[in-house]
Formats: structure tokens, C-alpha cells, sequence
């Protein structure tokens, strides 16, 4: 049957548009006129936004209300912001019933609003709801949102008021008083904290020690062996030798995976993210973008672990865009009528053979076109990326006697104990210095690099003589001291010193054929 229809002609709904990580004021305006009966969205509203016509129609059907014969206008202000996705159902759906006299006027004066609205009346899941919540606290405002999204927003309980109800129904109800909607409640999930352990790889001690000063400074590291030598094994457990995200680590991470429609649940999790795309990736799928500019693979790594096996395979524009996120920490991916951008402090770890075949310093079985065929195939990755990988790090075939020897005595428990104290210098240095933003020494650059990275007088004489044999760029010159700096934490010195350097030019390698 017809729902009453009230004397408010307008009702203004606040919602947002999701820019990236930013959140952008959006008000739903409602208007019934006079007319033929129509109903029409206007805003710059992409597709999702206009099938919420239909959307809402059989919503209102579900429970038994039909829309009034008028002409009815939705206008998403300001007119001239591109509104994308499926979340403006809800606030939709409530100007509607405001201006048709089923909800009174103040039900939403204080709420942002976002939801997607299912045909049967039901409020299905969105993306975003995360950065949404911290908005509203921003802002002095309550949320409405789904109720399967209640979960990330209930972390912002204390600060706003949140309704989540799983349909249009409960939410009427409970603003007409005839039932109460409990706030949610937010769960961590059951993680038992296991990883890879770095007991279970026999040899490769060169490339567990990399391993460690990779994760005490937020290193970037490339590994080169042939088939089998373990180089996927010994990336997986990198993740495992870092510390747990801390508070404002864990909202930065919750934040892009809500973004992204990747937060399961909307749980939030102190593991660091391991992401390891197939070397297939579209340049989309990995610096981020498509029709609503999704965080890529990049920023989906952030303040973790980025694993790209067989790097060459990878394309070669989408390895040439990761030189502005190495170096930047951010990404951003530009559209025709914004550009938006994500957080993409990561640490690449990439894994590679030293030629097609995989077995250019076997005699045996090398291909016929050794060492050429090594060239070509290491040709495949620019200088300019190369430079901006700080370890470069052989990992050897391993043989029979090598996998006869008994399990290490040191695993992934002792390396992290050493690489979260050299953190805990790390941090406490650039405290002091004005910088608590900055965590690891990877993250350093410029003045503040040379402030931190004291050399002693043999430990410089070694660097300046390395720079000239070795050619390094201005940039390899800092990463060699980045990387440095990095390994007198692990000893705990002050001052760089001589083996320092040392070690760490040890590491600093072009790949190259081998004769």
C-alpha cells in the first residue's frame, strides 16, 4: 500500500565518497515535486550509484511500501565529485523515507550513512566503512552501516555512536523506538602467531644473514640462484623475522584493506601483509586502479612484505612503475577527474634465476647458449630498479652434504629477538632527532641519512674507494650506507665502522652473466 506522505519535500542525508584512503563529505539530497512520476540521480554518478534506483524500489516493495506517484530527484552534492560504488543505497533509501513520513526528520541528522541495500530489504557489506568511521569521529558525527561491517567501525565505539543494522526493517524500528540495536562489538581474530621458521633451511648462511639485516632495516633484497637453491623458502620467512604492527601501523594496514574490500570480516590483525602476486600481474593489479582506483598489490604490502618470485617474468612496465613507491613510499594512481593515492612503504623482496634455464654455472646442464642466454635474461631488469634493491644476495645449489646436516640451533625466534632491538635503536634515534614517523633506517635519506650514518675515518676511506671501483650511483652510495648503518645497529655500535661497510658493499652487487 501507498506510504503516507508527510509535508518535508527535502531530506539531506550525509554520506561520503571514498578518494584512496581520504574521505570526502557527500550530502544525499531527497527531493519529492511535482510531475510526472519519475526517478532520477544526478551528481556525477557512475553506474553502481544509478542502479540504485532499482535497488531501492524493491527494497521499499520488500516491506510493503511503494514509492509516492511524484517526481522524485536524488542530488549527490557537490555535483562536480565523481561518486562511485554501491554505499549510497542506504542514505538513498533513508531521504526517501524521511520526506515520505516514515521516519521522522532527526533519525539521521547526526550520522554518516552507507550501506548497499539488497532486494529483499536486507543492508549488505561495503568497502571503506574503516576510513568512514575515523571521519565521522573527525567530524563529531555517529555511523550507520551494514551490520557485517560493524565489526571495523565498533573500534571507534568509544568516540562515536554506531548503529549496524543487517536490514532496513531493524533500522526503522529502531529509530521508531520499537527495538533496540546493539552497538557492535570488535574481535581480533584467533591468531596463533606461526610462521615459516628459519630452522627448516639446511645452508644458505649468507643469504639468512641478508635475511636479517633485511628485516632489522626494512632492506630491500634481491635473491639469484638456480631452481630448488630455496630462494622462495627463505623469502616466506622474512615476515616472521619482523615485529608486530603496532597501534598506528595496525590502522594504517585495516585502512588500505578496508579500501579495498579485503579486510576479512573486519577484523583487524597485527600480522604484517606477505603479498606474492603471480608474475601475470596487470600493471593495475599492482600499482592499483581499474574503474574505482582499488589499492594494488604495492600498497596491500604496506608496512610488510612485497615477494615477487621470478622477477623477470614479471612485465616490464609494471616493474619499471615500482621505482616511485620504493622510493617515495607512496603510490598514486592518477584518474580523468581525481587522482588518488595510497601508502606504499613496503619491503620488495624479489627472487630470480640467473638465467632462463636456471643453470648458467652448471656445465651440465646450462642450456647451449650459456652464458649468453644469462645476459639476455638478467637484461630484462633496468639499472634504474636494480639500483634501489639494497642486498643483492647468490643463493647456491645446495648439495648432497649440504642437506645431510642436522637443523640449525638458531631459527626465526633468536634472529627476530636481534632484529627488533635494532629497531628499537632505530626508532629511538630518530625520536630523538625529530622523526618519530621514521622506523628503520630504509626509511632515511638526505641530510638526516648523514646525520644518523656516522662512518669512523677507515670505514669512510673503504666507502669512497668502493664508490669509485664499483661506479655506484649517488643512490647505491646511500643505500651501501643505509645498508651500513643498518648492520653496526645489529652490533650494537654507534659508529659504522670498517667491517661494517665492508659487509654491507659485500652485498652491494650488479647481477650479472657469469662466464
Amino acid at each position: 500500500m501507498p506510504a503516507p506522505t508527510g509535508t518535508l519535500t527535502i531530506a539531506r542525508v550525509r554520506s561520503v565518497a571514498l578518494l584512496g584512503l581520504d574521505v570526502a563529505d557527500v550530502d544525499v539530497e531527497v527531493q519529492l515535486g511535482n510531475g510526472l512520476p519519475s526517478f532520477t540521480i544526478v551528481g556525477l554518478a557512475d553506474k553502481a550509484v544509478a542502479e540504485s534506483r532499482e535497488r531501492v524500489r524493491a527494497a521499499l516493495g520488500a516491506m510493503g511500501l511503494t514509492l509516492p506517484p511524484r517526481r522524485i530527484t536524488v542530488n549527490l552534492a557537490p555535483a562536480d565529485l565523481a561518486k562511485e560504488g554501491s554505499h549510497f543505497d542506504l542514505p538513498i533509501a533513508l531521504g526517501l523515507l524521511i520526506v515520505m513520513g516514515v521516519l521522522p526528520t532527526d533519525t539521521v541528522e547526526q550520522h554518516l550513512v552507507l550501506g548497499e541495500l539488497a532486494l529483499d530489504g536486507g543492508i549488505r557489506g561495503v568497502t571503506g566503512v574503516l576510513p568512514a568511521a575515523i571521519a565521522a569521529a573527525e567530524r563529531g558525527l555517529g555511523l550507520i552501516c551494514p551490520a557485517v561491517c560493524g565489526v571495523e567501525a565498533a573500534w571507534l565505539k568509544d568516540q562515536i555512536e554506531i548503529l549496524a543494522p543487517s536490514s532496513l526493517v531493524a533500522l526503522i524500528n529502531h529509530a521508531r523506538g520499537a527495538q533496540i540495536l546493539s552497538p557492535p562489538e570488535p574481535a581480533l581474530p584467533d591468531e596463533d602467531g606461526s610462521y615459516p621458521d628459519l630452522k627448516d633451511i639446511k645452508g644458505q648462511e649468507t643469504a639468512k644473514r641478508a635475511l636479517e639485516i633485511a628485516a632489522a632495516g626494512g632492506h630491500n633484497l634481491l635473491l639469484v640462484g638456480p631452481p630448488g637453491a630455496g630462494k622462495s623458502m627463505l623469502a616466506s620467512r622474512l615476515v616472521g623475522l619482523l615485529p608486530p604492527l603496532d597501534p598506528s601501523e595496525v590502522l594504517e594496514v585495516s585502512m588500505i584493506a578496508s579500501a579495498g574490500g579485503r579486510l576479512s570480516d573486519g577484523r583487524l590483525s597485527r600480522r604484517r601483509p606477505f603479498r606474492s602476486p603471480h608474475h601475470a600481474a596487470s600493471m593495475a593489479a599492482m600499482v592499483g586502479g581499474g574503474k574505482e582506483a582499488r589499492p594494488g598489490e604495492v600498497s596491500l604490502a604496506h608496512r610488510g612484505v612485497l615477494f615477487l618470485d621470478e622477477l623477470p617474468e614479471f612485465g616490464r612496465q609494471v616493474l619499471e612503475a615500482l621505482r616511485q613507491p620504493l622510493e617515495t613510499g607512496t603510490v598514486t594512481v592518477a584518474r580523468a577527474q581525481v587522482h588518488v593515492t595510497y601508502p606504499a612503504r613496503f619491503q620488495l623482496v624479489a627472487a630470480m634465476n640467473p638465467c632462463r634455464c636456471g643453470h648458467l654455472d652448471d656445465p651440465v646442464q646450462a642450456c647451449p647458449r650459456a652464458p649468453r642466454c644469462g645476459a639476455d635474461y638478467q637484461a630484462r631488469l633496468s639499472g634504474p630498479l636494480l639500483d634501489r634493491i639494497d642486498l643483492h644476495v647468490e643463493v647456491p645449489a645446495l648439495s648432497v652434504a649440504d642437506m645431510a646436516l642436522p637443523p640449525p640451533r638458531e631459527g626465526s625466534a633468536e634472529v627476530a629477538a636481534r632484529v627488533a632491538a635494532a629497531r628499537q635503536l632505530q626508532a629511538d634515534r630518530f625520536a630523538a632527532l625529530g622523526r618519530p614517523e621514521l622506523r628503520v633506517n630504509g626509511e632515511a635519506d638526505g641530510e638526516l641519512l648523514e646525520q644518523v650514518a656516522l662512518c669512523d675515518e677507515p670505514a669512510h676511506g673503504l666507502l669512497r674507494r668502493a664508490a669509485h671501483q664499483l661506479h655506484l650511483s649517488a643512490r647505491g652510495y646511500h643505500r651501501v650506507l643505509r645498508v651500513g648503518r643498518t648492520i653496526a645497529d645489529l652490533d650494537g655500535s654507534e659508529t659504522i665502522r670498517k667491517p661494517h661497510i665492508a659487509e654491507a658493499i659485500a652485498f652491494r652487487r650488479a647481477v650479472r652473466a657469469r662466464s
